[in-house]
């Protein structure tokens, strides 16, 4: 059965990914993200994505912790003056008590309304806002961010200055979409179909033919020969752009990224290279005319627009994509475990779980002493590997016992409980209290 890695502390550098489905979240986790960015039914820039009703997003945020991940809410478009004064404290209150990780806003009045209600609540500074200098994330962080998402439009060396002189985080775009116009500025939506992207309802009417040509049509950003100077820049949480794409993109691109940002934090910049095929899967997953680097190391150029050009022809890797698709299909990764039973004659019975974060005991019935067949380990840790629907499976586990009979339902008994209070016990750390 295939796990999923708890991270028992905070990562070197982040991977962070879209989830703008339940699908999505669930690809994103499942193959190395450490943290998601996820909208709900109000104020996000993605207005038309799967965004999940309160109860799917509450439960989002459990799923993050569950697995030792985080979940940040995107709240990054322009309210109006009553939405900020009448809706959003309450939208927001029982995420915030969920243990949500952190908000992302573009609204300064947001930032500030925020910071005044959830003081503990840590707020990310969206690309929308477009702070470009470190003089502005100087102000970003004395205004009460903790993270500053850089616009896309910086080279390298700007980014490193914004790193060097200003102590906030930094996250950047390393894959996905770019905007023709710098970011969170265009109106161009708005003006011709009265849609604003500044209220989460771009129409992108860069993609669309104008006399006969895409000429405002950017290719998607891929930084992955990048990622060693990105990360020298100073750059924190590698942010991958797509709450529009399908669960297939999203754990298509995550799966990429965590490979080669893994050998990144094994030491193995020196001899970094990337592979040709994994190049071509990323094309495979989504293909708008090719691929380029951005801003990183230019100002601009042609080469960054898809005028109409049909893309070259290549063999798409149709094993690799079903492989994936079926392994999405699966059953959710487990979580390892590990367990302590204990079934002595006269003694409740006695089941000890623990992820290595939290730990959960419970007790059942009193075991009676074996008339004649004592029950036997080997069966005893049958039954408590049953872990069916559960996250969890026992990576490890020690079975005590000597001439003792129990029911077997009544091990069943004690695994449910035990697993109950093991998740109960995870999610709790993450809970705030009003």
């Amino acid at each position: 059965m295939q796990e999923v890695t708890i991270r028992r502390e905070d990562p070197e550098i982040e991977l962070l990914a879209p989830a703008g489905s339940a699908g999505s979240l669930a690809a994103a986790i499942r193959y190395g993200a450490d943290a998601v960015y996820m909208g709900g039914t109000r104020f996000g820039a993605r207005a038309y994505a799967e965004n999940p009703d309160e109860d799917g997003l509450l439960s989002a945020i459990d799923f993050c912790h569950l697995y030792g991940k985080k979940l940040y809410l995107t709240v990054n478009t322009l309210l109006k003056e009553k939405e900020l004064n009448r809706d959003l404290e309450s939208y927001l209150r029982p995420y915030y008590e969920r243990g949500v990780d952190a908000v992302l806003v573009q609204d300064l009045g947001v930032l500030s309304f925020l910071k005044r209600t959830f003081p503990d609540l840590p707020l990310h500074i969206s690309t929308q806002m477009t702070v470009a200098s470190s003089w502005g994330a100087a102000l970003a962080k004395k205004l009460g961010a903790v993270r500053l998402v850089l616009p896309r439009e910086l080279s390298l060396p700007e980014i490193a200055r914004i790193h060097q002189e200003a102590d906030i985080e930094v996250e950047t775009f390393v894959h996905g979409a770019l905007c023709y116009c710098y970011s969170g500025q265009c109106l161009m939506s708005s003006m011709i179909g009265g849609r604003s992207g500044n209220r989460g309802r771009c129409a992108q009417p860069c993609r669309l033919p104008y006399n006969g040509k895409h000429l405002l049509n950017c290719k998607d950003l891929c930084t992955l020969d990048l990622l060693p100077a990105i990360r020298a820049a100073g750059v924190f949480s590698l942010k991958i752009e797509g709450r529009m794409k399908s669960p297939l993109y999203t754990g298509g691109v995550v799966e990429v990224y965590r490979k080669y940002l893994d050998r990144i934090l094994a030491g193995e910049e020196e001899n970094y290279r990337v592979e040709e095929a994994d190049r071509d899967w990323l094309l495979d997953l989504f293909d708008r005319g090719g691929f380029t680097d951005g801003y990183y190391r230019r100002h601009n150029g042609k080469d960054m627009i898809y005028t109409g050009e049909k893309p070259k022809v290549r063999q798409v890797n149709e094993i690799r994509r079903k492989a994936l698709e079926e392994e999405l299909a699966s059953e959710a990764p487990a979580l390892a475990i590990s367990g302590h039973c204990r079934i002595l004659p006269g003694e409740p019975i006695r089941l000890t779980v623990s992820d290595g974060r939290a730990s959960a005991c419970v007790t059942g019935m009193l075991a009676d002493s074996a008339q004649s067949r004592p029950v036997a380990a080997e069966k005893i840790e049958e039954r408590l590997r049953r872990t069916g629907q559960t996250p969890f499976v026992f990576d490890e586990l020690r079975v005590e016992t000597k001439d003792a009979f129990v029911p077997m339902g009544a091990v069943n008994e004690l695994r449910r409980q035990a697993l109950e209070a093991l998740e109960k016990e995870i999610l709790h750390g993450y809970r705030r209290i009003s």
